[in-house]
């Protein structure tokens, strides 16, 4: 059994929608213990329970949310010695663009290491149906790689 961590911050409603939608996908594959936590309550234990990981957070300032931030500082230096590997994905609420959320996740998750398997999924302004099914088949294919031993 495989385990996927999806790590999100949602001040409103459409990073929480959206961390919904991945969440509802990923638990249709079976195989795959899905957990859902926000930022503030994720840690080490977190990361080293999980054998995959998604990133959900809002574009802030052109960069992440400041509790993803949070979760990275707490946690990169701790999970030096383990020498993850873990594979992951992202989704971002963007404003702008969202890639600065992308690029700055991206260049933390280098350090870990972890290696990106999937597009980020990045949704301007208010999330619709089409939007938030993007989101479900992120978490779905991630879950079923990760059932199926391909990441």
């Amino acid at each position: 059994m495989s385990n996927l961590l999806i790590i999100y911050h949602s001040q409103g409603d459409k990073t929480s929608r959206m961390a919904q939608a991945v969440y509802a996908g990923a638990k249709q594959e079976s195989a795959v213990t899905v957990v859902l936590k926000r930022a503030f309550d994720a840690g080490l234990d977190d990361l080293l329970w999980a054998n995959g990981l998604i990133f959900g957070t809002p574009e802030n300032f052109g960069y992440m949310s400041g509790a993803l931030k949070d979760f990275f500082d707490r946690t990169f230096y701790p999970a030096e010695d383990y020498q993850l590997n873990l594979p992951y994905g992202i989704f971002v609420s963007a404003g702008n663009d969202g890639s600065g959320a992308v690029r700055e996740i991206d260049r933390i998750a280098l350090g870990y290491p972890l290696r990106k398997i999937a597009e980020p999924i990045i949704i301007r302004g208010e999330p619709c149906s089409d939007d938030l099914e993007k989101c479900s088949e992120l978490g779905l294919s991630i879950a079923a790689g990760m059932a199926m031993g391909i990441f």
